[in-house]
């Protein structure tokens, strides 16, 4: 690859506005195949200002090495994204959510919610998870035939589920959906100032935290929501939400949480302090939403191009849970994360200097030549063998690897069992609408035609 075509594909790889058409797989490819590592520019952009660059992490193997030797490659140091938290102040507080933590701080808080998420606890949940999928299927059956999939279905289950989780009135599920849509839908003007809330329809908890929400400012822009500042609403509700489960506890996350709950300044006896506690409640609200949001309609995607796929699944049911890796990985949701070189190594032959941003691609990753067969084919077979291939990365790896797969792999499961044994046939009905963002493949409009 020369220079320039180097330099023109990882132009396009970076540029969010590249993915409202689609992911550049060509491009993917091509560095991936060829140096495996490129060196990526971050010149400045609406709401982007220009940054140091980075080095991008295509291969499957390398991604793993990556993400598995956190001693290296650093969560903490500059937090996960690839743009730079705004200032010292905004960085250090960032630093207090689990995802942008290194061990032992990470190991502690994974420790204790590790038990709310094992596939023992995630089975407990299966007949209320498949509840909420046979409501919203019955919902969809009882109305038009044409149907945004992507908002009316996809996006409502992991809401309620979480809700239930987190103990929130279920009423409130869609404040989640705006937190969500403002902190990754940032670089898309839809998205950025997402207010699908009605506040008249929750809680007082969500009229208090609403009434702190955010205004755009002159050009339309929210502030930074990965500050405090910027998500001063859910800050609230997390406060008024962790009041109400300390005076009358449940068995929710939220309540174990409070009950070790440490407002000490340093987590003291493996407690929770008061700036975890709220950044735990952002992941929760924010990450345990949005993959699933996006992986399901990604899903949707997949057996409307695939059509002899839809087929197979109405026939045999049994393979929908093998479906749902191969859709995970064809899809993969979260294209990209960061991390940050702890210090000197060298990846792909390539030396990284202690400091440099270093950013893997789980969109290249997850179909690499080297790890699966036509990876740009859908095949829904492809997890039904034995042995399956190497695991896809569409839930991450290492020490960081996602604390809800198991329960995301059980909504997927759900959501598709009530819609291919519910229906005859689905097609689509125009046009989708793809999220301006290289981080999350999202989905913003899937209009499709249901048969009952």
């Amino acid at each position: 690859m020369s220079a320039t075509d180097l330099a023109a594909a990882t132009s396009r790889v970076h540029d969010p506005a590249t993915y409202v058409g689609d992911v550049p797989y060509a491009e993917l490819a091509a560095l991936r195949d060829g140096p495996g590592i490129a060196w990526v520019e971050e010149p400045d952009m609406p709401g982007w200002p220009a940054g140091t660059g980075y080095w991008l992490v295509l291969r499957h193997a390398d991604v793993r090495t990556v993400l598995g030797d956190p001693a290296t490659f650093s969560s903490a140091l500059g937090g996960t994204q690839i743009r730079d938290p705004e200032g010292p102040a905004d960085l250090e507080y960032v630093r207090a959510m689990m995802l942008n933590m290194d061990p032992p701080e990470h190991t502690r808080l994974r420790r204790l919610l590790h038990a709310s998420f094992t596939p023992r606890a995630v089975r407990s949940l299966d007949e209320r998870v498949r509840d909420h999928a046979r409501t919203i299927i019955e919902r969809m059956l009882a109305g038009p035939d044409v149907v945004d999939f992507a908002k009316e279905v996809a996006a409502d289950l992991p809401l309620l589920v979480l809700a239930d989780l987190l103990g929130m009135p279920s009423e409130d599920r869609w404040l989640m959906f705006d937190w969500a849509s403002r902190v990754i839908g940032w670089q898309d003007p839809d998205y950025a100032v997402s207010a699908s809330f009605d506040a008249k329809s929750g809680s007082e908890m969500a009229r208090e935290a609403l009434a702190l929400r955010p205004t755009p400012d002159e050009e339309g822009r929210m502030p930074d929501p990965r500050s405090r500042a910027g998500m001063p609403d859910l800050y609230r509700y997390a406060h008024l939400l962790g009041e109400a489960k300390r005076s009358d506890p449940g068995e929710d996350i939220m309540s174990i949480l409070m009950s070790q709950r440490d407002d000490g300044p340093t987590g003291f006896g493996g407690g929770v302090s008061i700036e975890e506690f709220e950044n735990l409640f952002w992941l929760f609200a924010v990450a345990g939403n949005e993959t699933l949001r996006n992986g399901i309609p990604g899903g949707m995607v997949a057996l409307l191009q695939h059509p002899d796929a839809q087929r197979t699944l109405r026939a045999d049911p049994s393979q929908i849970p093998a479906a749902v890796e191969e859709m995970l990985r064809w899809w993969t949701p979260v294209m990209i994360f960061r991390r940050t070189a702890a210090a000197p190594t060298t990846i792909a032959g390539q030396t990284i200097a202690k400091g440099d941003k270093v950013v893997v691609s789980f969109a290249a990753a997850n179909r690499d030549p080297s790890v699966y067969d036509q990876p740009d084919v859908f095949d829904i077979a492809r997890y039904a063998v034995r042995p399956p291939p190497r695991a896809h990365l569409a839930f991450g790896h290492g020490p960081h690897v996602c604390l809800g797969a198991n329960l995301a792999r059980v909504q997927m499961g759900a959501i598709f069992t009530e819609l291919l044994t519910r229906t005859t046939w689905i097609e689509s009905a125009g046009d989708p609408a793809w999220l301006r963002s290289n981080f999350q493949r999202g989905v913003k409009r899937l209009p499709v035609r249901v048969t009952p």
